[in-house]
């Protein structure tokens, strides 16, 4: 890959395109000028043109060379990726899948619109869906549909539009207040999520204000930036203290630290960059969660973990064609895929035995003595009345292990 990034920073160095758009304005500039010229001037068109032959040369000249310096910038980097990224076969869309789930497919494109705030985009994209699958090669489809209505409900529609009013307000504005009505509207439901967005856009709002970031305190001095922000700790920190009051704590000693506040040790509490896009994206995962929704879109994320597991998977591909062999196993794929963290979210055991991961039909099992293994592995060994544990001297019966959930 180093190769390519190379090619990449020498094609953003050839294709720097100002000089020639320096010229294209130059050129229509001349142009201009001649014919203004030529229309007020008593001199001779063929005058005025003849002199305008050598810098219109000279213009396109310059055009000319710019050109070829980004063209064969382009052609290199294009021979890089075709270095890199070799051509190859890809599976056919004719070819049928087991994992064929259309509709399903169709809803998750109509809410990553829906969720993006493409309303309009939405709706024509599930109604058009729907009317495709309506008739299959002239036939009534049995696959049953997803109409727009089940998901592009005008509620749904307004919950979003209320959402990117919100962040439109936070992020461009530094306006907290939408937010705050939000969150102490639902506090009864973030309480119970155990979320701290409330206290968050409390703690914000506190420090805008000692800031001076209000418009109403933008030429007052620090005492009055002090009572303000104190007002508001008082009036709005009660309800929080039982559960951050060492937070609060820390918010309002900070003002014992001013006018030296940026030498304190409270300076990251209250210059700490990228905190208002930290608290849109808390807040953005937070409206999300009480509508039963992921914060972030299952297509994009699905999207993205399929073009990090693509590479591997064309290898094994590649391999089973060269060894003939099949991939049999519908439920797991055949080689680990590397996925950030993020992108993990559901935990996993292998058994400790059988080196195998467990699924539904074979469960992590507990033995009395603590330690788990999966139900093959587990029925394996019990085959008499009662066994030992393979990792400690405990014996125990088949029936007295327990299933865990994951």
């Amino acid at each position: 890959m180093d190769s390519l990034l190379r090619e990449q920073e020498a094609l953003s160095k050839r294709a720097d395109l100002s000089a020639i758009i320096q010229e294209v304005d130059s050129t229509i500039y001349l142009l201009e000028d001649a014919r203004q010229a030529i229309s007020t001037s008593c001199d001779s068109p063929t005058t005025t043109l003849a002199r305008l032959q050598n810098p219109i040369k000279q213009s396109f000249d310059g055009m000319t060379r710019g050109l070829k310096e980004a063209h064969k910038g382009l052609g290199d980097y294009s021979k890089a990726l075709d270095k890199r990224f070799k051509d190859k076969t890809l599976p056919s869309p004719d070819e049928p899948s087991p994992f064929s789930q259309d509709a399903l497919v169709d809803r998750a494109i109509g809410m990553h619109f829906l969720r993006e705030g493409q309303f309009s985009v939405a709706s024509a994209f599930l109604d058009e869906s729907a009317a495709s699958t309506d008739l299959v090669d002239g036939q009534r489809s049995s696959e049953p549909t997803i109409h727009s209505r089940e998901i592009h409900s005008e509620v749904l529609q307004k919950q979003f539009a209320e959402m990117y009013y919100v962040l439109d307000e936070m992020r461009s504005k530094k306006n907290l207040m939408p937010a705050t009505t939000w969150a102490r509207a639902n506090s009864a439901r973030l309480e119970a999520r155990g979320s701290n967005l409330e206290f968050e856009l409390g703690r914000l709002q506190f420090i805008w204000l000692f800031l001076s970031g209000h418009h109403s305190l933008a030429n007052v001095g620090l005492a009055e930036r002090q009572q303000a922000a104190l007002a508001f700790a008082r009036d709005q920190f009660g309800p929080f203290q039982e559960r951050y009051l060492k937070e609060i704590q820390r918010l309002v000693g900070a003002m014992a630290f001013c006018p030296n506040l940026e030498q304190s040790p409270y300076r990251q509490i209250f210059y700490s960059e990228g905190v208002w896009e930290e608290l849109a994206m808390t807040f953005t995962r937070e409206f999300c969660s009480l509508l039963g929704l992921s914060a972030d879109s299952p297509l994009y994320i699905a999207t993205t973990a399929g073009a990090i597991a693509l590479p591997t998977l064309q290898k094994l591909r590649v391999i089973m064609e060269k060894k003939r062999t099949e991939w049999t196993t519908q439920n797991e794929l055949p080689v680990e895929i590397p996925l950030p963290p993020s992108y993990r979210f559901h935990s996993i055991f292998v058994c400790p035995v059988s080196k195998e991961q467990t699924t539904d039909q074979n469960p992590p099992m507990m033995m009395p003595c603590g330690h788990v293994i999966a139900l093959e592995s587990l029925q394996r060994l019990s085959k008499v009345s009662r066994f030992k544990c393979p990792y400690c001297p405990g014996e125990s019966h088949s029936k007295d292990a327990k299933k865990v959930f994951l």
